[in-house]
C-alpha cells in the first residue's frame, strides 16, 4: 500500500479523526471509558453512573491509602469488594467452581481490618498467600457490578474492585473523579474496533520476509495499536478476486520475543510469515491482546498458577477472567479497511473462523497451522485441543 492509498482509507473512514471537527458522541464515550481504565491502574477511584444510580469503584491491586480515603470521603455507605465468582470462591473458602458461568459477580463486606491497600491486594491476587477473613461475609452484589468488572478486565487488571454507592455524584464529578456510563462499557470494545483507522506504515524487511510492510491501527480513543504485517501484495491479489493466506496472531511478549517454551506463539508468527513468503502474499493481523486478552501481566500470575497445578484455561479463570478474551472484530476491520474481504486462515482455532464470518469476512478455506510440542509445552497444546477445540493433531 502506498502512502497515498493509506491516506485515502484514513480519511474514508467515517470515524477517522479530523483536526477540524469535534469528537464524535461515541469516541467521547470512548474515551471517557479509556480514561476510567488509565485511573483504575492508577489507583484513583472512578464513578459510574446507569439507570440505579451511581457507584463509586477503585481497583483492589492498585488503590492506595490516599485513594481509599477519596473514596470513602465521597461513599453514602461502607465500601465492599467486588470479586468475579470463581475468586470470590477462594476467599469464602469454598471449592472454586472453576465450571461457573464466567459471568456475574459477589461482593465481600469490607471491615477496617480489610481496608488496607496490602490486605485487598492480596484479597483480589490468587497468586498472593491468600488472606481469609476470620468470618467472611457477603454483601449485596450492586446492580452495576458485571459493568464494573468489565471496566477493570478493559484496565488489564484483576476484576476485584472497591465499590460504593455515590452520597452525591454530582460533587464527587465536581472534585475530579471521572465519571463514565455503565452502558458505554460493554460498547467499548466493539466501537474500539469499528472506530480503527490507519495511522502509520512503513517497508520493514524481515529475515524470511524481505518484502514486508507494517501498517498501524489506532482507534478513536487513542488507545494501543494493533498492527497489519503485509507480505508482498495482498491488496492486489484480493481486489482481482483471490484470498491472501491470512493469520490472526495475537500478541505474545514471552513467545514472539523471548522465545519461550511454555506456549507455541513464537513459532507459529514465524511459520506464518514464511509460509506468506512463500505464497508470495499474506497478512499477518499481531493484534495487542496479551494472554487472550487478560494482559502481560496477568499472563504471568496465570503461569504461576499454573505451575501450581492449572491448566491454562483453569489458571485464567482463577483470576476471574474468561476462558478467552480476544475480540477478533478487531482483525475482520483490518481486513475491510485494507480491502480484503476474503481470505485462507492459518489457524487451528475454530473461534476464529467462526468470529471472522461472523464479522462479515468470508473464510474460503483453513490451513493447518501446528508446530510440534518442545517437552515443555505438552500439556499447553493438548489443553488447546481437549478444552478449547482447537484442531490439533496429538501423538499418544
Amino acid at each position: 500500500m502506498d502512502p497515498n492509498r493509506m491516506s485515502s482509507l484514513s480519511h474514508a473512514h467515517p470515524n477517522a479523526p479530523e483536526a477540524d471537527m469535534p469528537p464524535s458522541e461515541e469516541a467521547l464515550a470512548m474515551r471517557a471509558v479509556h480514561r476510567a481504565a488509565a485511573d483504575l491502574r492508577r489507583g484513583t477511584p472512578v464513578l459510574l453512573h446507569g439507570p440505579d444510580g451511581a457507584l463509586l469503584l477503585a481497583a483492589a491491586e492498585t488503590v492506595g491509602a490516599e485513594g481509599l480515603r477519596e473514596l470513602q470521603a465521597a461513599a453514602a455507605a461502607s465500601p465492599v469488594l467486588l470479586l468475579a465468582p470463581t475468586r470470590a470462591a477462594a476467599v469464602f473458602a469454598r471449592p472454586v467452581a472453576l465450571n461457573a458461568p464466567e459471568e456475574g459477580a459477589a461482593a465481600l463486606r469490607l471491615p477496617e481490618s480489610l481496608l488496607a491497600p496490602d490486605r485487598l491486594r492480596r484479597l483480589a491476587d490468587p497468586t498472593a498467600e491468600l488472606l481469609l477473613p476470620e468470618s467472611p461475609e457477603r454483601a449485596p452484589v450492586p446492580a452495576m457490578a458485571p459493568q464494573a468488572l468489565a471496566l477493570a478486565k478493559l484496565a488489564r487488571l484483576l476484576p476485584a474492585l472497591v465499590a460504593a454507592p455515590a452520597r452525591d455524584a454530582a460533587a464527587a464529578a465536581r472534585q475530579g473523579i471521572v465519571t463514565l456510563e455503565a452502558a458505554d462499557i460493554a460498547a467499548y470494545p466493539p466501537s474500539a474496533a469499528t472506530t480503527l483507522a490507519p495511522v502509520a506504515q512503513a517497508r520493514v524487511p524481515l529475515e524470511d520476509v524481505p518484502e514486508a510492510r507494517i501498517i498501524a491501527f489506532r482507534a478513536a480513543d487513542g488507545g494501543i495499536e494493533h498492527l497489519a504485517i503485509l507480505v508482498g501484495d495482498p491488496e492486489k491479489l484480493a481486489a482481482q478476486g483471490g484470498a491472501p493466506l491470512a493469520r490472526v496472531h495475537s500478541e505474545c511478549f514471552t513467545g514472539d520475543l523471548l522465545g519461550s517454551l511454555r506456549c507455541d506463539c513464537g513459532p507459529q508468527l514465524r511459520g506464518a510469515l514464511r509460509k506468506m513468503a512463500e505464497a508470495g502474499d499474506g497478512i499477518l493481523l499481531y493484534l495487542a491482546q496479551e494472554g487472550r486478552g487478560i494482559g502481560l501481566v496477568n499472563k504471568l500470575r496465570a503461569y504461576t498458577l499454573q505451575d501450581q497445578g492449572l491448566d491454562t484455561l483453569d489458571a485464567n479463570r482463577a483470576l476471574g477472567y474468561g476462558a478467552d478474551e480476544r475480540n477478533f472484530l478487531v482483525a475482520a476491520e483490518m481486513l475491510r479497511q485494507l480491502g480484503i474481504p476474503r481470505v485462507r486462515l492459518l489457524t487451528n482455532n475454530p473461534d476464529k473462523l467462526s468470529s471472522l464470518a461472523a464479522c462479515g469476512i468470508e473464510v474460503v478455506g483453513r490451513e493447518q497451522h501446528q508446530f510440534a510440542a518442545n517437552g515443555v509445552n505438552d500439556a499447553y497444546l493438548a489443553t488447546k485441543a481437549e478444552r478449547f477445540g482447537h484442531m490439533l493433531s496429538l501423538k499418544e
